[in-house]
């Protein structure tokens, strides 16, 4: 069945001759490849000059005291004073990273032939609607649904397309991308921005209606549609809660604070009666950065609700530090529900491990890895997934397969027949040397083929194993859940 499905993607007219390659992403590809080591090797002699964001956190430091890692995250990505996610050109070459979908076209395409074999598998029911939370600018969408449409009894199964999306601006631009009628968009009306879309029609894609939410929880879980459910670099940017074990045997929170130089110039301004939130910090602190970590002395109460895990009492030695995001645990929790009841399907694909890792937490720009405390609001900032928590929210309502490698799914589910099927459609030598640069890309354990992972979520009445998921071996099944880390 697999094969037939991947034939028959392949050689479908219309769809073989289609080829688009990201030609403005070409070089950001090249340099997606990043190295931790690559973090602080260029480190300011002087103070930061300090955003608007950044002055908005040291603010509520003084006034409340430190923050956790997961409230900061939250503040520099989604803040309306200027969190990074709420500015548009965040992906691409003119962007900070690069995701697989704006690599190239065969990765949505890939996911949708997977889309359509698990459908065929499941009975191939009447009423499905596609779910992607974190959708981007829209690309990794927009190639499933173009796709899709060369399986028509699939597509004419798809009756909506919801789309988990908290930033105006990359609403605005997933509007654009799916080909959505202006004439028949209603704007969000709990917005600041008047022009924030909330319902719309994709012309370009069937006719489609179009759903924006902030949260999973606001979808209409009353619908009788199949949730088909995509989470691609989704999880990696929720809010993380980092501790590290104590000599006494404690688990004690890591927080974040404004650093000593920062904290004696306020102190200094305000016995002088200066306003000093209103002028540019410095200060001759060799740590260029405005904001320090510092570990709790007592045990807060994040802390306290991690040692309620036994698992984490166990496995680990004094000394070593975990990232736990509760934020991903709700979600896969509400996603898996869902899947469960509705009889659905999801798959998730991110970077990170099977394990628990304790040191993961970065910032991005440009395509390099920097500061986390750096200028917040001017980068994105991650911390590697840990695809063994996500499977312990779902609990067991669901049955989760993987992780796989990316790049063993992509093989698995034909993207070399499909690398084929676009190298035989154009004779130009320069877009063929990029279609094998970007499958590299794509599939490389050196590049995104290894520390990339697909996760799939199946409800528990799911005959079979789907691809290119194997029966666990007893090996593996005796495997510790949570693997002590590597410091």
């Amino acid at each position: 069945m697999l094969l037939r499905t991947v034939r028959s993607y392949a050689s479908t007219r219309g769809i073989g001759a289609v080829y688009k390659i990201r030609h403005e992403n070409i070089d950001a590809v090249r340099r997606y490849s990043l190295k931790v080591s690559d973090l602080g090797k260029s480190l300011a002699s002087s103070k930061e000059e300090p955003t608007p964001l950044g002055r908005h956190i040291r603010d509520m430091i003084l006034a409340t005291g430190p923050m956790s890692i997961a409230k900061y995250m939250q503040l520099a990505l989604t803040s309306p004073i200027g969190g990074y996610y709420t500015k548009g050109q965040v992906l691409g070459r003119k962007g900070d990273f690069v995701t697989s979908p704006e690599i190239s076209q065969m990765f949505g395409e890939i996911v949708a032939v997977w889309f359509v074999l698990h459908w065929e598998m499941m009975g191939r029911p009447s009423k499905t609607a596609f779910v992607e939370l974190g959708p981007g600018h829209g690309t990794l969408m927009d190639d499933i649904l173009r796709a899709s449409r060369r399986f028509p009894g699939f597509f004419a199964s798809i009756k909506n397309v919801h789309l988990v999306e908290r930033s105006p601006e990359l609403r605005r631009m997933q509007h654009n991308k799916l080909g959505c009628d202006s004439q028949l968009t209603k704007m969000a009306e709990d917005c600041d921005s008047t022009d924030t879309p909330a319902q719309s029609t994709s012309m370009t894609r069937g006719g489609l209606t179009v759903n924006w939410y902030d949260m999973v929880e606001q979808i209409d879980s009353s619908s009788d549609n199949v949730p088909l459910v995509v989470a691609h670099e989704f999880f990696d940017a929720l809010p993380i809660y980092k501790f590290e074990k104590g000599h006494d045997g404690l688990w004690h929170e890591i927080l974040i604070d404004i650093a000593d130089s920062d904290r004696k110039e306020v102190a200094a301004g305000a016995a002088a009666k200066q306003q000093n939130s209103k002028r540019p910090l410095s200060g001759s602190d060799t740590n260029a950065c405005h904001f320090k970590y510092v570990r709790t002395r007592g045990v807060t109460a994040n802390a306290a609700f991690l040692s309620r895990d036994k698992s984490f009492g166990t496995l680990f030695d004094k000394g070593d530090q975990v990232e736990v995001s509760p934020e991903s645990a709700r979600i896969m929790t509400q996603i898996s529900k869902w899947i469960s009841d509705k009889k659905g399907m999801g798959l998730v694909v991110d970077y990170g491990q099977d394990w628990t890792q304790g040191d993961t937490f970065r910032g991005i720009k440009e395509h390099k890895f920097t500061r986390p405390l750096s200028f917040p609001g001017t980068m994105d900032l991650t911390a590697d997934v840990d695809f063994r928590y996500l499977r312990a929210a779902a609990g067991d309502q669901v049955k989760c397969h993987g992780p796989v490698e990316q790049g063993t799914f992509l093989h698995s589910m034909g993207i070399q027949a499909r690398l084929q099927q676009l190298l035989q459609s154009t004779s130009d030598a320069k877009l063929q040397k990029n279609l094998v640069d970007c499958y590299k890309r794509l599939t490389d354990p050196h590049s995104m083929g290894r520390i990339y992972k697909v996760l799939s979520v199946f409800p528990n009445s799911f005959q079979g194993v789907p691809v290119p998921f194997t029966q666990p071996t007893t090996e593996e099944l005796n495997k510790p859940k949570v693997e002590k880390i590597v410091r």
